[in-house]
């Protein structure tokens, strides 16, 4: 067995570090804080020396994404990475990737809004990431890191899922975790795929050729409206198949619970130290974490609320998650919100004052 190379880093250290691991082609991005230093931790590891991996620094975020596009239209395993008004900026991008049934990733590192904002942390994006953000209908999978390790882990996981269902996946994650230093172990290095190999797996690309020897072509524009349709009730089908295959989450201290807290990243995280001072206190809390933001666990969230007196949904943000888990858990129990607004990230004793408050 090989020496695991473990390391001290920060979250977005990690995403850079990660991806060059999991055999990423290209990177094309624009720097924003709080997610600059995946850029510029590409720039000083020079992936191209060595695995010929191309860095690229676009002259904005419009940009960014449509190189995405041309390099996933390819069959290459190419991602961005950005900020909440950044990736407001990618929308168009991605909703023509989603139309055209592409693979690619997206990285948010989440500050505060609307607008321009702040540049602290927040969850406000959550509408974006899981509602699609662009035009049509279409959805591209969330997956939502809670640590360092995560955000490492999750890259090569949102390729995988990106390439299976050919569909951009987003890792979303906030500026608590992207500044944040920890221990993690590294991912192995997975081999480059050459062209050939990229042709079988992706017969799609433009790379290919068509039974009659004829280039393909990737767009996501049909002016027949009959086909149009056949195109999207075909993606509803493959979302369909998402949601029965691929949601993920975990619970904490949920077997006695009378309460339950479910959070994502961060927010999760701050929920676990909540989730001890509670329980010292007499009070029973349990954690779901939505490890998927899309799909949503909705059938766990609600399975894990029956017989709970109370859910309070925990977001660094006005609200959001909580009406996907209304919509799951259907009046059958009370369900509340706490959060923070403008790049405040609540203390642990807030979310348990809050639970005293509310329920």
């Amino acid at each position: 067995m090989a020496e695991q190379e473990v390391t001290l880093l920060k979250g977005n250290e990690a995403i850079a570090h990660a991806a060059i691991r999991c055999g990423a082609d290209a990177f094309f991005g624009y720097p924003i804080t709080p997610q600059s230093e995946i850029i510029e931790t590409l720039s000083l590891l020079k992936p191209w020396e060595t695995t010929g991996m191309v860095v690229l620094q676009a002259e904005s975020e419009v940009a960014s994404i449509n190189m995405v596009y041309g390099g996933a239209a390819a069959g290459k395993r190419v991602f961005t990475s950005s900020s909440s008004p950044g990736v407001a900026l990618m929308q168009e991008g991605i909703s023509y990737m989603a139309g055209a049934e592409l693979p690619g990733v997206i990285v948010n590192v989440q500050r505060g809004g609307p607008g321009l904002g702040t540049i602290q942390p927040s969850q406000s994006d959550y509408f974006q990431a899981t509602r699609g953000g662009g035009n049509g209908d279409y959805y591209v999978i969330v997956l939502a890191p809670a640590s360092v390790q995560e955000m490492a882990d999750f890259m090569d996981l949102a390729f995988e899922l990106a390439f299976k269902y050919r569909i951009p996946a987003m890792l979303l994650s906030d500026g608590v975790i992207g500044q944040m230093m920890e221990r993690i172990v590294l991912p192995p290095y997975k081999p480059r795929r050459t062209e050939e190999e990229i042709r079988k797996e992706c017969p799609w690309a433009t790379i290919g050729r068509t039974k009659d020897r004829q280039p393909n072509i990737i767009t996501s524009l049909e002016l027949q409206p009959e086909r149009m349709e056949e195109r999207n009730i075909r993606l509803q089908q493959k979302y369909q198949t998402i949601r029965e295959n691929e949601v993920r989450y975990e619970t904490m201290h949920c077997e006695d619970a009378d309460y339950l807290i479910v959070a994502f990243g961060s927010a999760a995280r701050i929920s676990e130290k909540a989730i001890e001072l509670a329980r010292k206190d007499g009070l029973k809390v349990g954690l779901l974490r939505p490890i998927t933001l899309w799909p949503f666990p909705s059938k766990e969230v609600a399975a894990m609320a029956e017989g709970k007196k109370g859910v309070l949904s925990v977001e660094i943000n006005a609200g959001q998650m909580v009406e996907d888990i209304r919509l799951a858990i259907n009046g059958r129990v009370p369900v509340e919100h706490f959060g923070r607004l403008g790049g405040i990230v609540p203390e642990p004793d807030e979310i348990v004052k809050a639970l005293k408050e509310k329920f």
